[in-house]
């Protein structure tokens, strides 16, 4: 079959796989809005560890600028994961010979 063996191909999809999850749980990017008035922390798997937001902003009273504010950071985070989880993906597939 010109040395096509689909056991050593699943045994390594499978471990791309699991590298992948370590990965996931490994990365964590941050992203702010507002020039650091809101700070989101998310992981790879887009779970949000940690939010911070400037006392500044409440004090301001502002509630539609801090809304927007935590949408932007979140947003942010989220498509951070995205290109860094895409990256990592990519060259993974590189190495098994896709």
């Amino acid at each position: 079959m010109g040395g096509f063996n689909l056991q050593e191909l699943m045994s390594k999809a499978k471990s791309q796989y699991e590298t992948l999850q370590k990965k996931m749980l490994e990365t964590v990017v941050e992203a702010s809005a507002g020039g650091g008035t809101v700070t989101a922390k998310m992981d790879g798997r887009k779970q949000l560890l940690s939010l911070r937001i400037d006392p500044e902003a409440v004090k301001a009273g502002d509630v539609e600028m801090l809304q927007d504010l935590v949408l932007a950071a979140v947003n942010e985070a989220a498509r951070k994961i995205d290109t860094t989880m895409q990256s990592t993906v990519g060259g993974m597939l590189g190495g098994m010979g896709m």
